[in-house]
């Protein structure tokens, strides 16, 4: 299989990598500074499961130098999505498939609005990882994994296709499964509460689990999206909340979410997607969240900052 990586970043970097690694055809989206490395050094991953080093690898900044391919891997920022998704076309042959690895709810939504239902597979993935310096991705925790299923429930030959590719991916867990909008929602469960905690407190995941008033707080915002996603018809029950807290308690004491750090490092970030997104989808399904009402307003005008939307 032939993959485009959009989006180089801790996601698309360390999966890429892994899948380069396994000798797949892998060409990469990335910009400035980080592709000029990249074509200058190759990309360096620095993993807790292994290193590896791609010396060459193909990356370009423009859609339609990066040709037809058979899987696309959409690992951009949440935000980015509907931006992105028109551009796509160019990387489309008749059987070519998209996969979004995003920490939101909608982004399977807005890509076939833009690319139609048949070209998307429903996806997620967990690791936490981050670019270190241009060319260089730092894996730091989790075990690593893509989740991803046909939108229908079908078990389709395009998923055990992908399913046979990543299964032979080193420190890669392949994960199908039959009912990928519950996968999704658990996931958004588990990281919406760590963004949204973790960007108003400005504190990593050892200090919100170890000081009562944040570990109720995380707690809090847990319960309020289990609701909305009970009030949607997803599978979720008090098991959800249990593994969000059993992955929670075995992080790093000084990990922090991607979007947390964005919010401290005065960059645009997934607030809209995630913590946004619970209080839109809330007010629709006539569900109550006030704890994450409160996060949300709170991050706003640091997000409008961000932005250049507001002037302080």
């Amino acid at each position: 299989m032939k993959f485009a990586i959009i989006g180089t970043g801790g996601v698309g970097g360390y999966f890429g990598a892994r899948l380069h690694e396994a000798g797949e055809d892998v060409v990469f989206l990335a910009r400035g500074q980080h592709l000029r490395a990249l074509r200058e050094n190759g990309l360096q991953l620095h993993s807790i499961d292994g290193d590896y080093h791609a010396t060459t690898v193909s990356a370009h900044d423009q859609f339609p130098d990066m040709g037809t391919v058979d899987v696309v891997l959409v690992a951009t920022k949440a935000w980015q999505v509907p931006e992105i998704a028109p551009d796509l076309q160019a990387l489309l042959h008749k059987d070519t498939f998209v996969v979004p690895l995003q920490n939101g709810v909608e982004a399977a939504d807005q890509l076939a609005k833009a690319l139609g239902n048949e070209r998307v597979v429903g996806g997620l993935c967990g690791v936490m990882a981050f670019i270190e310096a241009p060319g260089v991705i730092r894996h730091a925790a989790i075990e690593p994994f893509i989740s991803f299923g046909e939108r229908d429930g079908q078990r389709s030959e395009r998923v055990q296709a992908l399913d046979a590719v990543l299964s032979k991916c080193h420190a890669v867990q392949s994960k199908p499964t039959e009912d990928i909008a519950k996968a999704v929602w658990e996931k958004f469960l588990f990281i919406s509460a760590f963004s949204g905690v973790g960007g108003v407190t400005r504190m990593p995941i050892g200090v919100l689990r170890s000081v009562p008033e944040t570990r109720k707080l995380l707690d809090a915002t847990l319960r309020e999206v289990l609701a909305l996603a009970q009030a949607r018809g997803l599978g979720l029950d008090e098991q959800s909340i249990e593994r969000a807290w059993k992955t929670f308690d075995a992080l790093p004491s000084g990990g922090t979410a991607s979007m947390q750090r964005d919010v401290m490092e005065g960059r645009p970030s997934e607030l809209e997607t995630q913590t946004g997104a619970i209080v839109r989808l809330a007010q629709k399904a006539k569900v109550s969240v006030p704890v994450n009402q409160f996060i949300y307003q709170s991050l706003r005008p640091t997000e409008l900052q961000a932005r250049r939307e507001l002037e302080v």
